[in-house]
């Protein structure tokens, strides 16, 4: 299916379609008075074997139910050409020919209206939506004189159980979009950009209904909606394709690269959020005071040394996340970590020979001769001259974002590299900092002697991990959802995970870790 839409649509699209799609939401999909759903409750059974669940669809072009994990439904559309049915679960529209579900604006406003009536007939109530752009089911709540009397009263809070599973809700695959569904967990358990949109603080300026951060606001509150059953992000997606082009199409794609385009478009479209003084200036490499720069971007120091004067030229870049080279399966990993007999080094297991996180930071932010191929030319010696490059991190961000390079290409190579990397809960970035930089001399690690900077430490709250080869694979996720509370999220299905889950999570040869998501503590 083109990023423009299912082509086959139009067939559909003849005589009394609209009515009687909305025949179909009305008593099969949404049913919203008791009798419509005691109707959906007798009729809907699988044709071929009569099963009530298995993900019951309907045709769209006659009378047919059929179960989807079955293929009774895709048997049917085969011998009939009947090409398009619908989810009488979730109101998906699903194309056989292009095998997925798909989005047309028409349809998609007959669901929403059909929805609102059975809202309607529920008993739900229908909030007015707000002009931050947020779902029409939902909306600021400003108490009234009465409730804030009560507030006043009664001053106790609720306070979240540790076994309150709100915020958790699982995201329906649209084909080979899992690389976005575990992106999009680990950014609705971003502490500070879920306080954010959940206290309603964007301003849309865009003119058209195409602002990825409204998106954004609507799914953090289908997220903590408290509904249990799984979300479908087909606005989001649809929006990705539209201002990230080379993301369209159903190929799967990687899940890092998901992650930069949406926070390039989310910053874009934060126009409306940002204020510019001198004091964010002077503290933001990026010069932006969005929400996003806010919480990702940090400065990453570059310093290239003469080798004859010994003259040092800075310069400091915004990033949004540190990719990290890894080592060959067989090859030694320079530095090994401090204790690689076993023991542990900030909080991370290593056993001996293994690779750490740590490790790969230390390698990132070492020393690295450029080489008489590589000479620059130096300020103070007006010629030029072989140099040494060190990056360092100037500034750091309040959520820190590691991206392991797993997948190596090069023009007689395309490979996905197994090396496994352990990690911490907790992690102290003092080491890699630029005011820490001699405390590391030709390269070396040196553990300084006093207490590391408690500033500098940050905590783990999502970690991504990748299975399967170069060519294919599935991505899933951890989440935390409360101090030690961690939940793995594999698209639709959300299962609880013990720390040792996430810790080991690398175990089986075939998966691997990609990203790592740390918050400022």
């Amino acid at each position: 299916m083109s990023p423009a839409g299912c082509s086959h649509v139009n067939a559909y699209k003849v005589d009394n379609w609209r009515q009687n799609l909305r025949v179909i939401y009305q008593c099969f999909v949404w049913s919203g008075s008791a009798e419509a759903r005691r109707r959906k409750a007798k009729s809907c059974i699988c044709h071929m074997c009569g099963a009530h669940l298995n993900r019951l669809h309907s045709c769209l072009s006659c009378v047919f139910f059929g179960c989807f994990t079955k293929k009774h439904i895709h048997e049917h559309a085969k011998n009939k050409r009947h090409n398009l049915a619908i989810d009488l679960l979730y109101g998906g529209i699903y194309c056989f020919v292009c095998q997925d579900y798909i989005y047309d604006k028409e349809m998609e406003q007959i669901a929403k209206e059909e929805q609102r009536k059975a809202w309607k007939l529920q008993g739900t109530v229908l909030l007015i939506s707000s002009s931050s752009g947020v779902g029409e089911k939902y909306s600021t709540w400003e108490p009234t004189k009465r409730e804030l009397e009560l507030l006043r009263h009664n001053p106790k809070r609720r306070k979240i159980t540790t076994n309150c599973t709100i915020g958790l809700r699982g995201l329906i695959n649209l084909g080979n979009t899992c690389f976005m569904n575990c992106i999009v967990q680990a950014l609705t358990h971003t502490p500070l950009l879920r306080d954010f949109f959940l206290s309603d603080r964007h301003k849309c300026e865009m003119q058209s209904n195409s602002c990825l951060v409204c998106e954004m606001s609507q799914l953090f509150q289908e997220f903590y909606s408290g509904h249990r059953w799984p979300h479908i992000p087909f606005r989001l997606l649809h929006l990705v394709w539209t201002h990230a082009r080379h993301l369209a199409g159903y190929e799967q794609q990687d899940a890092h690269e998901f992650l930069i385009a949406a926070l390039d478009v989310l910053h874009r479209h934060c126009k409306g959020d940002t204020t510019h003084d001198n004091g964010k200036k002077a503290n933001n490499p990026n010069h932006c005071s969005c929400i996003i720069d806010q919480i990702f971007t940090g400065g990453l120091q570059s310093d290239v040394t003469c080798q004859v004067c010994h003259g040092v030229s800075t310069t400091i870049d915004p990033f949004w996340d540190i990719s990290l080279d890894l080592p060959g399966s067989s090859t030694p990993f320079w530095p090994l970590s401090p204790g690689g007999d076993g023991s542990t080094v900030n909080g991370e297991s290593h056993l001996s020979g293994a690779t750490t996180l740590t490790d790969c930071l230390r390698r990132f932010t070492r020393p690295e001769h450029l080489g008489s191929s590589a000479k620059i030319k130096c300020g103070g010696c007006h010629s030029y001259q072989e140099s040494t490059k060190q990056l360092t991190m100037k500034k750091l961000p309040i959520v820190a974002c590691f991206h392991l390079k797993r997948f190596e290409h090069s023009a007689k190579l395309r490979r996905k590299i197994t090396t496994y990397v352990s990690f911490p809960l907790e992690l102290d970035m003092t080491p890699f900092i630029a005011s820490s930089k001699e405390s590391r001399m030709n390269g070396q690690y040196q553990q300084t002697v006093e207490v590391l900077n408690s500033d500098n430490k940050y905590s783990l709250f999502a970690v991504v991990n990748h299975q399967g080869t170069l060519e294919s694979g599935h991505y899933t996720s951890f989440i935390r959802q409360h101090k030690d509370q961690w939940f793995k999220c594999d698209d639709a299905i959300i299962t609880k995970a013990s720390i040792k889950d996430v810790l080991d999570s690398e175990g089986a040869p075939t998966e691997l870790l990609k990203n790592m998501y740390f918050v400022h503590k």
